[in-house]
């Protein structure tokens, strides 16, 4: 397995999409070396010098652990890091839409977690190794980072971070949910982890049958009217934001604390939990026997 670059810099930077793919080497892909990380340095853009948000240290000190902890079952990494990557990187959405930042994080400053963390295991039809280059450079639902961040947006609760736990816990729900545009619904979000922690979805299968019910449903009902969510006070993201450089690191054995939001409605939440229920009863699935 490859290691952490020789340079690694000590702020994370912008690094532009059409500056990603000399970096993204067969050597890499296949979890074989990474760059020197020299190079890679005289190709970026930097962030603001005077924001805290910006050190490499805390991020590196995370994966560190995260590859540490979890090297029995590397899948369970998603569910620790998500929170904590989220409390330690106070971003605005914004900023976090931004691709280069991502792009910047999983080349520069921790290929080795994402080898660590996305390197396939040999198939019948393809016996070699290999990474993804999506887990570099890609989309929002597939990048290595991004994807831990946003699941961590999305799904938490207020401030309180279980959601998110729970949420990543499950890679069939990330891995689908977060491509509807559905899920920036708060109570459909908190109603999606409640029906995994009460075990009424578990499967693939069912994640999958049940989000494309919840689409289809949602082309005639108004979630936000069925289950409506409070709106969300600026002032109090960006405090929070405000207050990263005096944060103190995230804890390792113990959730952090999100931004100081209310919580989704709870009779809302409680709603579309049941509705969900019922559509699950219908959603089609495949492989379900019919009970008709």
């Amino acid at each position: 397995m490859i290691t952490a670059p020789s340079h690694v810099p000590d702020r994370l930077a912008l690094l532009a999409t059409s500056a990603v793919d000399p970096f993204l080497t067969e050597e890499l892909l296949k979890g074989e070396h990474v760059h020197g990380g020299i190079d890679l340095a005289k190709v970026v853009e930097p962030l603001p010098e005077d924001d805290a948000r910006w050190s490499v240290e805390p991020v590196r000190s995370l994966v560190e652990d995260a590859m540490f902890e979890f090297r029995p079952d590397r899948t369970r990494a998603d569910a620790w890091l998500a929170p904590r990557l989220h409390a330690t990187l106070r971003l605005t959405r914004r900023e976090a839409a931004d691709k280069r930042l991502w792009n910047h994080l999983a080349l520069a400053v921790a290929p080795d977690y994402v080898a660590w963390r996305h390197l396939s295991e040999p198939t019948a039809k393809r016996p070699e190794k290999r990474i993804a280059a999506e887990r570099f450079r890609g989309p929002a639902d597939r990048q290595c980072f991004s994807r831990l961040w946003w699941a961590a947006e999305l799904f938490r609760n207020g401030s309180d971070y279980e959601p998110v736990a729970a949420a990543c816990g499950n890679q069939d729900l990330i891995h689908t949910v977060l491509r509807l545009d559905l899920i920036d619904h708060r109570p459909t979000a908190q109603a999606l982890v409640r029906l995994l922690q009460s075990g009424q979805i578990t499967t693939g299968r069912e994640i999958n049958g049940l989000s494309t019910a919840i689409n289809a449903a949602g082309a005639t009902l108004v979630y936000d009217v069925l289950a409506p969510d409070e709106p969300r006070n600026p002032v109090v993201l960006g405090d929070w934001v405000a207050e990263a450089g005096s944060a103190p690191p995230v804890g390792r054995h113990e959730l952090p604390q999100g931004p100081d939001e209310e919580p989704a409605p709870e009779q809302s939440v409680a709603v579309l939990t049941r509705y969900f229920a019922e559509l699950i009863e219908t959603a089609p699935v495949r492989g379900r026997k019919s009970t008709e």
